[in-house]
């Protein structure tokens, strides 16, 4: 599933497409997704012109001048295709400029999401009214989550995956900076000491901007706006690597916990 980078990358990938152009059509190519699309979603986006493109965990936000925020979500296995030479059975919204751009949202699994907003509302976006702070911005601190996370017996792996406590962290992404923070994924989050907490908080961030940076991390479906893939799979420390050895001498080791694999290294993650 993208997880934040691979949102982060995929606004980036759209800004200098859409940011400034007015939208010439848009089109849906089918009733629904994971939910359906907005009734009135081509009335009051065509015309409109987009004043900006961001990122909000998971997130991609499109702004437009009449007060609108287009929020989509990619699920598992959605892209956005720029300037396609032709269209395939699964984009399902299409956006073209008066610039002569072209977007397709291609999603064959149908579980991404594309919702309208008011701008000014996006707060109380019902996925947005309880989410914690963003991860790359500066209300994450260690003392922030050291309060967060006070008497809490659920692992800490489990605490970052949980939205309320840190907006956009999926799995992969906690792997690893975990990992490079040399925490065991298995400790009570109430457990984890002030001081760990500090070194995990610039942990988190070194691996989501060094994802950015790679373009994210292409498992199956997922690519870039531009057709490339992420490379960042290709500096995993843990994730997905079982079985092979570490560099502290360890072997990496997976488990499930809440649906999901763990990667951890047992020998230096305590």
């Amino acid at each position: 599933m993208p997880e934040l980078p691979e949102v982060e990358t995929t606004v980036r990938g759209l800004r200098p497409v859409l940011e400034g152009q007015r939208l010439a059509s848009v089109e849906t190519r089918r009733g629904d997704l994971r939910r359906p699309f907005p009734a009135d979603l081509r009335q009051r986006m065509t015309g409109a012109t987009v004043t900006g493109l961001r990122r909000r965990a998971k997130y991609g936000l499109i702004d437009t001048d009449r007060g609108d925020t287009m929020i989509f979500h990619l699920g598992m296995s959605g892209r956005w295709r720029v300037d396609p030479a032709e269209l395939l059975p699964h984009d399902h919204l299409l956006i073209a400029t008066d610039a002569g751009r072209r977007l397709a949202l291609n999603d064959a699994r149908r579980f991404g999401s594309v919702d309208l907003w008011a701008t000014d509302g996006l707060d109380a976006y019902p996925p947005f009214a309880t989410m914690g702070p963003e991860p790359l911005g500066e209300d994450l601190t260690a003392e922030y989550l050291h309060a967060a996370l006070a008497g809490r017996k659920a692992s800490i792996k489990l605490m970052l995956l949980d939205q309320r406590i840190v907006a956009g962290l999926g799995n992969i992404y906690v792997c690893e900076a975990l990992f490079l923070a040399r925490i065991s994924p298995k400790t009570a989050a109430g457990r984890v000491s002030l001081l760990r907490l500090e070194r995990l908080v610039p942990a988190i961030r070194a691996v989501l901007l060094a994802a950015i940076e790679a373009g994210g991390s292409s498992l199956r479906d997922y690519a870039r706006p531009d057709g490339e893939l992420g490379y960042f799979s290709k500096q995993f420390a843990v994730y997905g690597r079982e079985g092979e050895p570490c560099g502290c001498g360890g072997k990496v080791q997976r488990y499930s916990e809440g649906g999901r694999s763990t990667f951890w290294c047992p020998k230096c993650q305590r």
